[in-house]
């Protein structure tokens, strides 16, 4: 039996909102992705405050999250939906 379906495996990464630090312990990733970071997660980013007259910047933190899923692809010298031979 040759194989017809090769199947990409790709992971999808991406990054919440940056917050204050001390607020950023709940914060959850998007439905189905996973935490990759753990407690307040990573110092690497900066929220802003607006008033009336300035804008605030301090530094913040924001989890890293993935997402890993499987990209249907034919094997070399298949095509099609069903993946068929020469």
């Amino acid at each position: 039996q040759i194989k017809k379906q090769c199947d990409q495996k790709l992971i999808i990464r991406m990054k919440t909102e940056c917050v204050p630090c001390s607020s950023n312990f709940e914060t959850q990733c998007p439905a189905g992705y996973t935490k990759m970071t753990k407690r307040s997660g990573i110092p690497d980013c900066r929220y802003y405050l607006e008033t009336k007259t300035h804008t605030l910047f301090f530094p913040g933190c924001r989890h890293h999250c993935m997402k890993e899923f499987e990209q249907p692809e034919c094997c070399q010298g298949h095509w099609g939906p069903d993946c068929m031979g020469k």
